[in-house]
């Protein structure tokens, strides 16, 4: 039985059941039944939470806009032509027209920057204005007003509120009164004011998805309502609990139930830091708790509703999730066996699993690739080798006959023919390297000397090459017959048409890890058409038959460093008309025992 249990757990499907059921059903069915003892009490607090978090989210948005709105303000204020404007008094009517003229441009250009419904600039003496103040369609006669007489004896900037009567909005009107003096002094100049209509307010006093009879508040100091989100219904009035005033009064936030009208209402507040406001949520506490009852029905119905749900997921999970999972656990099983699979499985799902099938599938196929490329790869290695080992012959045999025809040259006093042989058997005892692939690049550069010295004695010219290498890298390792190609191309292609004027140059340094080696000539350059024919990084059996013979020893080199080396280490050509050519070959620099065995002896 324990084997059993064992077993069925050590299935993946199986464990996704059961921690199904032991996370989700199990302490949902126990979260029901403590929701259900405490629903009234739960509710409450719920709401008292949400309220209090949305009140401190209102407070910042809310003293945000208004610390900006103040920001904006001042900006206009500190407008350099309305300061010049308001600096003194017209002296006569044309000039007070030309005042109007001048304030209402500027203020019609910076007040739509101002984020309130309407913005007004009054003189610190409006009578002086008649004009401008007719033209704002204000009366001279608000200079008399209260809000205007207290504003113009006070620094601090005030707010009153306009209701409709008042007014010539069709709703009431929050506005932010400051008087301003110079910038350069403290003399009066006017006073602002900024108009607050329910669009602005409603932006951040206003709950999104609210209960019914559910409502926001704004409050004075002296629990004057300054906005309700309920039309207005009480804006203007004080609130209508002279006991939650003398509460709020009292704290800075809080929660408390209130009787307003025989109701009774949940009441959260909160006060603001930056003006003496308070904001205020109601909530009728029969919205929270009236359908307690029918929240119990409904949950009863909604637990049988889950279990059947829930036995639905599990179904859903185990056909589409598991059982792909279980088959892709088979199949790369089989895969890690060797028995790859001529057409693998292929799914369109757009989810995990598809990705997980198709990233799978993939990788199979690059696996198969990458099999294939690495046998294309050494057969091609090997045709490289053959290359090579196919032009060597029996070294002592060759060495013998060469010596037996330099003694009959010199021996018929043919000197030069003696010392053409000498440098022929040189020659190929350095390419023969006895067969080893590793030689030094010092034998290297004695091969290219001795092919030089044969190509000067049978087309009877001197060749002039140069060669410059630092003596600490000729010691190194280096793969055999890589520069007698690149030499005998820059002759053959290059210098042949000029002895006279052409050279090469052979040049070798170290460059961290790397032997870089240049052979350059002063010859015509590769043609284009050549160049594209030669074309070294695509594959040589892409090439025409033409184009393969004509780059066979540069294309042999570049194959060759690329094949022992990888794709770093290939030629890179520099040719142009009357530049010449400059090939570059990048060597690694191989441990010191490398080229060991590769000596002189026959």
């Amino acid at each position: 039985m324990t084997k059993m249990s064992f077993r069925l757990l050590s299935s993946f499907r199986n464990r996704m059941i059961l921690i199904f059921f032991m996370i989700i059903i199990v302490p949902f069915l126990i979260f029901a039944y403590y929701a259900h003892i405490k629903a009234i009490e739960g509710i409450s607090n719920a709401n008292t939470t949400i309220s209090m978090s949305y009140l401190l989210q209102t407070k910042k948005n809310f003293e945000i806009y208004l610390d900006r709105m103040n920001d904006q303000v001042n900006d206009l204020i500190g407008n350099k032509t309305l300061q010049e404007l308001l600096a003194r008094k017209p002296e006569n009517p044309e000039a007070e027209e030309a005042f109007a003229v001048n304030l209402l441009t500027v203020l019609y250009q910076n007040t739509p920057l101002i984020d309130a419904f309407r913005v007004h600039v009054y003189p610190i003496r409006p009578s002086d204005y008649p004009t401008y103040m007719n033209t704002i369609g204000e009366s001279a006669s608000v200079e008399s007003e209260d809000w205007f007489r207290l504003s113009q004896g006070t620094i601090v900037p005030t707010w009153n509120l306009f209701m409709p009567r008042n007014g010539r909005y069709a709703k009431p009107l929050l506005s932010y009164v400051k008087r301003f003096s110079g910038l350069y002094d403290q003399t009066p100049r006017g006073i602002i004011a900024t108009d607050l209509s329910e669009d602005q307010l409603k932006r951040f006093i206003s709950p999104s998805d609210r209960m019914n009879g559910q409502k926001l508040l704004l409050l004075n100091e002296e629990g004057l309502v300054l906005y309700d989100t309920s039309d207005n219904a009480w804006t203007g009035s004080p609130m209508p609990s002279g006991r939650f005033i003398e509460h709020i009064r009292a704290g800075k936030e809080g929660a408390e139930s209130i009787s307003i009208d025989g109701a009774t209402h949940l009441a959260t507040y909160l006060r603001m830091d930056s003006e003496p406001w308070v904001l205020v949520s109601l909530t009728p506490l029969h919205e929270l708790t009236g359908t307690i009852e029918e929240i119990n029905r409904l949950l009863v119905i909604f637990l049988i509703v889950y279990l059947i749900c829930c036995l639905g997921v599990v179904f859903y999970i185990t056909v589409y999730f598991t059982q792909p999972i279980v088959k892709l656990v088979r199949l790369m099983r089989k895969f890690e066996s060797g028995s790859f699979l001529p057409e693998f499985p292929w799914l369109s799902r757009q989810d995990e699993v598809g990705w997980l099938y198709r990233g799978f599938g993939s990788l199979a196929q690059k696996i198969e690739g990458l099999i294939e490329e690495a046998s294309r790869s050494e057969r091609k290695k090997k045709e490289l080798e053959f290359q090579v080992l196919s032009h060597q012959i029996n070294p002592h045999f060759l060495y013998n006959t060469l010596e037996s025809i330099r003694w009959k040259a010199e021996n018929h006093g043919r000197s030069d023919i003696g010392e053409m042989v000498s440098a022929l058997g040189n020659l190929l005892r350095l390419s023969l390297n006895q067969g080893k692939e590793i030689t030094t690049l010092g034998r290297e550069i004695e091969q290219v000397k001795a092919y030089v010295q044969i190509e000067q004695a049978r087309m009877g010219q001197p060749v002039r090459i140069i060669t410059s290498f630092d003596e600490q890298t000729l010691a190194l390792p280096f793969l055999r017959l890589l520069l007698q190609p690149l030499v005998e191309n820059a002759i053959q292609h290059s210098i042949r048409d000029n002895f006279d004027k052409g050279k090469i140059l052979l040049s070798g340094r170290r460059e961290g890890q790397d032997i870089v080696i240049e052979i350059a000539d002063n010859g015509n350059g590769i043609p284009d058409e050549a160049l594209a024919r030669l074309a070294l990084d695509s594959d040589a059996a892409s090439q025409p038959s033409n184009a393969r013979r004509r780059g066979v020893g540069l294309r042999n080199v570049n194959d060759r460093l690329k094949l022992y080396f990888g794709e770093r280490y290939r030629l890179a050509i520099e040719t142009g008309p009357g530049i010449g050519t400059k090939i570059t070959l990048r060597h690694p620099v191989l441990k010191e025992d490398a080229a060991q065995g590769g000596g002189d002896e026959l």
